[in-house]
Formats: structure tokens, sequence, C-alpha cells
């Protein structure tokens, strides 16, 4: 039981540390592009399929 003295104090440090990392993500604007995730996996800017350049052809 003597434990318990210990990792209650220590989880409730590390579960605050996290908590205050979660808030300072919010407040540093982390979170700001909802709508930029959405649409660019709609975009077709993005080849899937990549021109051959010189370097990634095999050597003959």
């Amino acid at each position: 039981m003597n434990v318990l003295a210990y990792l209650i104090p220590v989880s409730l440090v590390l579960g605050g540390l996290g908590l205050l990392a979660f808030w300072w993500t919010l407040r540093a604007d982390q979170y700001d592009d909802p709508e930029g995730d959405s649409a660019r996996i709609l975009r077709d800017d993005y080849d899937d399929y990549p021109a051959e350049t010189p370097q990634s052809r095999p050597k003959d």
C-alpha cells in the first residue's frame, strides 16, 4: 500500500503535464485547418505514380 503514495502523485503529475501539453497545442493553433485535410484528399495535384527520374531508373 505504500507504493500508492508514490504512484498516485506521479500519475496526477503526468496527467497534468499531458493536459498542459494539449492546452498548449490548442493555444498554438495546431488544429486550425479542419477544411484543409478534407479538401486536400480530393485534389488531383498529387500523383500516385510519379514520372521516372534518371536517378530512379535501374542501371542497364
